[in-house]
Order: structure tokens, then sequence, then C-alpha cells
């Protein structure tokens, strides 16, 4: 049923997310890592609807940090620590999976997250229906912008690592020229997280 791979896809992401925070918090200066957090599967035999999901009420602004369109995965989002972070995990487990899985639509409240889904390559892989299409693995492998927490972990450009991508190097932030060098100017502490969250609502 479409609940149980539901439960299965949000408790297998979590899982990876518990990996990727084993390795990333004794970095120095890495600080929280988002966590998945677990979804529940109920039996209820007398009601029509059999299976249902629990999982813990999150409180406070909900945000999405990556969409589905791959189009916002590392656009609007990247300035805040927690968008940061969703990215370098996302960047982790394409690694830590030879870029056979991607977890997509990381959102939720701060580093609390749910409702995410999961991308594969094949479908079938790790027993996964995919239940994104494998495109998002593309568009991140294109979108991605490797920051601080990804250097911080030692994970590889998928920039440079792709066959596919141009070979020209001077493309490389053509697409984004703003973002990437405001980026640099302004100082972390003079951000306002309401600035870039205040579109959400």
């Amino acid at each position: 049923s479409v609940v149980i791979q539901e439960c299965y896809v949000q408790n297998t992401a979590r899982e990876y997310a518990k990996l990727y925070a084993a390795e990333a918090e004794p970095l120095e200066g890495f600080g929280e890592v988002p966590e998945i957090i677990q979804i529940f599967l109920i039996h209820r035999p007398a009601n029509n609807i059999p299976y249902a999901t629990v999982e813990e009420e999150l409180v406070g602004e909900f945000v999405k940090y990556s969409v589905k369109d791959g189009k916002e995965v590392n656009f609007l989002r990247r300035d805040s620590e927690a968008g940061q972070k969703c990215c370098t995990f996302q960047h982790w487990v394409y690694e830590k999976t030879n870029g056979n899985l991607l977890v997509t639509d990381l959102q939720g409240v701060g580093m609390k997250l749910t409702d995410v889904g999961i991308a594969t390559l094949a479908k079938g892989y790790k027993g996964f229906k995919g239940n994104c299409s494998f495109s998002f693995i593309e568009q991140f492998r294109a979108l991605h912008q490797c920051n601080e927490y990804c250097e911080m972990l030692g994970l590889k450009s998928l920039r440079t690592t792709h066959q596919k991508q141009r070979k020209a190097t001077s493309t490389k932030s053509k697409n984004l020229p703003n973002s990437s060098t405001i980026k640099k100017m302004v100082p972390k502490k003079s951000k306002e997280p309401r600035d870039f969250l205040s579109s959400e609502h």
C-alpha cells in the first residue's frame, strides 16, 4: 500500500540521516545536523482505511528546503543553515549510494524534517519503487552547489566528477551570478532569517 511505502521511504531516509549525523556531528564547527522524524505505521483492522501513519507534530514555521521540480533545490534555501545542511545531506546520500539514490522533498521545522521522498536511478534499487522520478537525480547533479558543509565532509564536487557536465569551467556560476557573489560579501550575522522564509506563507 501507499502508506506502507511512505513509511518505508521516510524511515529509510531517517536511517541515512542518522549515519550522516554520526559522521557530521564530530566535525569541528559543523553544529546541529538535520533529523528526519520517525513515522509509525498503525494497523486499524476495523477501520475502512486499515493503515495509517503517526508521527510527532512539528510546531513552528514549516519550510521546504528542497522542492520537487528540483529548480529550487539549492536556490532560495541555501542561505539558511538548515537549508545548506539539507543540500549537503542530499549530496552525502548521493555519494554514499554511488549516485543510485537521492533523498528529496526535504521539509520541516528547523532541523526536524518530515514527508521526505526518495528518487532512485533504477526502479527497485534497495526495494524502492522510487516515489520520485529519477530525473530529480539529474537535476540535483546539475544544480547542486557545494557549500562549507559539503567541504567539511570531504564530498566531491558533482560538477567535476560527472562526464555529462560541460567541459568549460567558465560557465560554472553563469546561471546564478547574484547568489554566489552576494553570499561571499555578506557577513553571516547580518542575515535575517525572516527575509527568505516570509515567502513561504
